[in-house]
């Protein structure tokens, strides 16, 4: 028996990881984004994401209670398709997680920094990366104790600007009828809301990064489907406040041209220095950004190890222990996007990479509905991997021509992907002629006989 992980997370322990990572900085600097997209009512299009992102949570919650190991959505993927998919996939959140933090760069320099200092957007970009790259290769315990305050700080900002849009609706200064307000000149109420919910959509990834930690729950079956919905209910119901308070407190067209959309409910109350909120919001995107950092530095160190990346990233600075070549070439990837892009475009591009590998787990749902995996394990209504693929590739309809141009670093992935195929294949008949098989066994058939 091959040794396994602790099981020491309980219900409520995972609650607050998955809650941690969905609350993040996406809302702080999307919300005007999806009101150009969508119209006034910026609630709708938040609540639109919150449902898309739920159907392919139950499929998330199935297969990480089916198979409650380390590997995530790229191992399951490969148990249902084989290692050439399951490398496409991996890939794809590799490129989603160095697209995120190029968008959170490129946020970082946005009005919340030009509301305290006036400086140039590249400038601050290139510090803001390097900084961020400084603390990941300083070690993972620095980084993430940086982390714990800086969730409570961000959570903290969201909270404030619930209550504060409440006490401007309370005293009169607030427009109501701007929460029906359905549709733009480009698009009509039904278009308007999906437009919006792609970029909405961003603000609840997350999740599924979750499945990782499911060989360390205590109790996979009863834990982690509770925690995984009930981290998103909660994260949809405080967003959903934030869409509904900054719609009628803030003119649509001024919430749309901003960058710093929550700064807008601060200046219209008037009881929070504009500084004081500002270096909240900042707090709250480096803080994504340092996280999503660290998934994509170690997921680049893993994929080297495992031969599906350059052995270079796999070094290790060894008066740290951290993957330092990862963290810069990652990084450094992430500066080019980051002066290449804006935040909404770059937004839409990260939800086209995760697209593709949403479709793949709910696909591999069904596929593997079959195998019986772990008994007793959580069963999502098969009803809803469906319409989470059909969700998926409808949401692929939805995405603008120019992020396609940029995504088509998919292409890379899918060569990759081919490639590591094709050296599987080959690994294992060299190894069967060298054990003096007559047919080979690959991973996925010895995973089904055990």
């Amino acid at each position: 028996m091959p040794d396994s992980l602790k099981r020491a997370v309980t219900t409520p322990l995972l609650y607050f990881f998955i809650l941690g990572d969905v609350l993040g900085a996406g809302v702080y600097v999307l919300v005007g984004s999806v009101a150009r997209e969508s119209g006034g009512a910026v609630w709708l299009p938040l609540l639109t994401a919150l449902v898309l992102a739920a159907l392919t949570a139950g499929s998330y919650a199935e297969l990480a209670t089916k198979y409650p190991r380390a590997g995530g959505s790229a191992h399951y993927v490969t148990i249902a398709f084989g290692p050439a998919a399951g490398s496409f996939v991996g890939f794809c959140m590799l490129a989603a997680g160095i697209v995120s933090v190029g968008a959170l760069a490129r946020a970082f320099a946005g009005d919340y920094l030009q509301s305290l200092i006036s400086l140039p957007t590249l400038t601050v970009v290139v510090v803001f990366l390097a900084l961020l790259a400084a603390l990941n290769i300083r070690g993972i315990k620095e980084s993430l104790g940086a982390n714990v305050v800086a969730t409570l700080v961000e959570v903290g900002g969201l909270l404030l600007i619930i209550a504060l849009g409440a006490w401007l609706m309370l005293r009169g200064d607030a427009d109501l009828s701007r929460l029906t307000q359905v549709g733009t000149a480009d698009h009509g109420a039904i278009g308007a809301v999906l437009a919006g919910s792609v970029l909405a959509f961003y603000s609840f990834v997350g999740f599924e990064t979750s499945v990782n930690l499911a060989e360390e729950v205590k109790n996979p079956r009863r834990s982690y489907p509770t925690a995984l919905f009930g981290a998103l209910f909660t994260a949809g119901v405080v967003y959903v406040l934030v869409g509904v308070v900054a719609s009628a407190c803030v003119p649509t067209d001024q919430l749309a041209q901003s960058s710093g959309p929550l700064l807008e409910v601060v200046r219209a109350a008037g009881d929070i220095p504009d500084w004081l909120f500002s270096v909240i919001a900042l707090v709250a995107v480096a803080n994504g950004a340092l996280l999503t950092g660290i998934m994509s530095s170690r997921l680049a160190y893993g994929m080297s190890n495992d031969g599906l990346l350059p052995p270079v990233l796999g070094r290790i600075l060894a008066s740290r222990r951290t993957p330092w070549v990862a963290i810069l070439a990652t990084s450094a990837v992430s500066l080019i996007l980051a002066s290449t892009g804006e935040v909404d475009s770059l937004a839409a591009t990260l939800v086209l990479l995760l697209l593709f590998v949403f479709v793949g787990v709910n696909a591999a749902v069904l596929v593997l509905r079959r195998d019986t995996g772990e008994s007793d394990h959580f069963r999502i209504p098969v009803i809803f991997p469906w319409l989470g693929l059909a969700s998926c590739l409808f949401l692929f309809t939805r995405i603008d021509g120019e992020v396609w141009v940029r995504g088509l670093v998919l292409a890379f992935g899918a060569v990759l992907a081919l490639v590591n195929a094709i050296r599987a294949r080959r690994n294992d008949v060299i190894e069967a002629d060298r054990n003096g098989y007559g047919e080979t066994t690959t991973k996925e058939d010895s995973h089904a006989e055990n």
